[in-house]
Parts: C-alpha cells; sequence; structure tokens
C-alpha cells in the first residue's frame, strides 16, 4: 500500500508543491506561527533519505572530489556572474535590486536538494557531501561574493548556520547511514520504503509553511514586483539548465547529473531571506523572498524532466540492444 501511495504522490509531485505555496499564502494567518516545525520535518525527511546510504558510498565520493568541485563551481562562480549580469540587463541602474538578485545566487545550496536527490534516485552521497561543504565554507564564501559583486560586506551568524546544519543534515543523515551500515543495507526495504510517501507529504508542509512566512512580501502586487518575479523565476531555471548541462558535457553518469542539477539549482533561500532583511534595506529582501515562491516548483518540474529523460534513454537502448 505504501509503495502505491508513495507511486501516486510521485506522479503528483508537480501539482503538490505549487499547491502548497498558494495554500500557504493564503492561509498565512493561521500557518505562520507553525514554521517552528520546519527543522524538524527537514531533520525527519534528511534521516528517510539517508537510509539508502552508507560510509562506504560516503567514503567514494570523497576519494574522487571532481563532481563536488563541479557543483562549487556553478554555485559560486556561474550563477552568481550570470545573476550580476541578467541584473544589470533588466533592472539598470536599481543596485538594491541587482544586489537581491546577486544575494540570490550566492547563498549555500538547498538542504531540500538533498530530498529531491533521494526521490529521483541521485547520488546520495555526493548531494550530501556538496551540501556539508557548501553550509561549511558559507560564512567565507558569502560575505567575499558579495563583496566582490556588490561591494558590500556582512557578518554571518557562524554558529546559528552550524547549529541548523547539524540538527537538519548532520546529526539525521549520520543516524540514518548507521542503521544502513548495522544492518547491511535491509532497514533501507525495511523502513525506508515506508517513510518515502511521508517525506514527499512533508516537502509539501515545508513549501507551505514558508509560504506562509513569506506572504507579507508580497500584499502590494504592482509592475515592478511581476517583472523582479519573471526575472528570478527565468535566473532560477537557468540554473537547473546550466547544471544539467554542464554535468552532461562533462559526461558524468546519471546519478551525479541528477544530484548536480538539484544541487546546482536549488538554495537555502530561508538563510538569504535572514541575511537580505538583517543587513540589507527591505528592497534587496524582494527578489530572495519571491525565489522562495516557486523553488519547489521547479525542482518538481525539472526532477519530472529529468526522470523522463532518463528513462527515454534506457528505453531508446534497450530497443537498440534487441
Amino acid at each position: 500500500m505504501m509503495q502505491k501511495l508513495n507511486k501516486q504522490l510521485e506522479k503528483i509531485m508537480p501539482l503538490i508543491t505549487p499547491v502548497s505555496v498558494v495554500m500557504g499564502v493564503l492561509l498565512s494567518a493561521y500557518l505562520k506561527d507553525f514554521s517552528f516545525l520546519i527543522p524538524w520535518i527537514f531533520a525527519f525527511m534528511t534521516f528517510a533519505g539517508s537510509l539508502s546510504s552508507n560510509f562506504q558510498s560516503l567514503k567514494e565520493v570523497m576519494i574522487h572530489p571532481f563532481p563536488i568541485f563541479l557543483a562549487m563551481l556553478i554555485l559560486h562562480a556561474l550563477m552568481p556572474l550570470w545573476a550580476w549580469g541578467v541584473g544589470h540587463i533588466a533592472f539598470s541602474g536599481d543596485v538594491y535590486t541587482i544586489t537581491g538578485l546577486i544575494l540570490g545566487m550566492v547563498i549555500p545550496t538547498g538542504i531540500t536538494s538533498f530530498i529531491w536527490v533521494s526521490i529521483y534516485k541521485g547520488n546520495i552521497p555526493l548531494v550530501l557531501s556538496i551540501i556539508l561543504i557548501d553550509t561549511l565554507l558559507s560564512p567565507i564564501l558569502v560575505p567575499f561574493s558579495l563583496s566582490l559583486f556588490v561591494g558590500q560586506r556582512v557578518e554571518l551568524d557562524f554558529i546559528s548556520i552550524m547549529k541548523g546544519l547539524l540538527g537538519m543534515i548532520v546529526i539525521p543523515s549520520i543516524i540514518g547511514m548507521l542503521l544502513n551500515q548495522a544492518t547491511k543495507g535491509k532497514i533501507n526495504d525495511q523502513l525506508g520504503s515506508r517513510l518515502a510517501p511521508f517525506s514527499k507529504m512533508s516537502i509539501g508542509i515545508v513549501v507551505m509553511l514558508n509560504g506562509s512566512v513569506v506572504a507579507p512580501y508580497l500584499k502590494n502586487i504592482n509592475l515592478k514586483l511581476i517583472s523582479i518575479t519573471l526575472t528570478v523565476f527565468f535566473i532560477a531555471l537557468t540554473g537547473y539548465l546550466f547544471s544539467f548541462l554542464l554535468g552532461r558535457l562533462m559526461k558524468r553518469d546519471r546519478d551525479t547529473v541528477i544530484t548536480l542539477t538539484f544541487s546546482g539549482g536549488m538554495r537555502n533561500i530561508s538563510a538569504g531571506a535572514v541575511l537580505a532583511v538583517s543587513f540589507f534595506p527591505a528592497a534587496v529582501a524582494v527578489p530572495v523572498v519571491v525565489g522562495m515562491l516557486f523553488q519547489q516548483v521547479l525542482a518538481s518540474s525539472n526532477g519530472h524532466f529529468l526522470d523522463r529523460f532518463y528513462n527515454k534513454k534506457v528505453e531508446k537502448q534497450e530497443s537498440v540492444a534487441l
């Protein structure tokens, strides 16, 4: 029954995320007080995804670090430079909006990329390594990137970032991998398959709660907000596209390309929104917060594309073999 439910949820994932965003915005008055649950839900999703990995697979990733280097290149060189260029073309002279667009791209990769990689059977040890390394380096990389592109110096609350990282990613992942190692993979068959549908439901809940948090920024809809929304959407979409194409260009395997696509396309927008509100004028926060609206929708759509792309490739290879 759980496997059937999981397959049904996989089919409707492109629908779950936009519906959750809309519900979160519409019901923000009732949901925003429950935003404290987000880290706990993240921890559960990370634990469920980690049940399919062990320390041997993590070791193999660290021995061959080129995909990690590729991911860091996309996250902290290619996409910030692209956002800077698009920002100057679309909003020439509007320094706050341009800064917001760049900030949205220099922040670390999204923690939820782990969940999407596990759903579409990518390389879980690789995405875990990218998230850990990128988040650990973020107190250095984010201020440096911002000073390089917009001349703005910011300080990050390193202790808070580390606490969040430990609670949402590190500890649940270690527990999941320890259980996999101890049971020689049996735990994934017994428990992992049962938890999979709940992980997908949890994504909808997290998106809904995030939608309730950003709702106040979307009350005054005008032409400027629409143009910012379209630009942020375009930059975010090309992030997935560039990551996919670079992975294919470097002749990486299916699992690695899927992992690069999600880790290069997603960002920790919650952290970005806190940074923008804490250290910049309100206008800088708008592009970052707007990105929260459709990040999960884009992840879902790109996951559907990747699934179809590789399934068609397998079918073609099978027909050629026959």
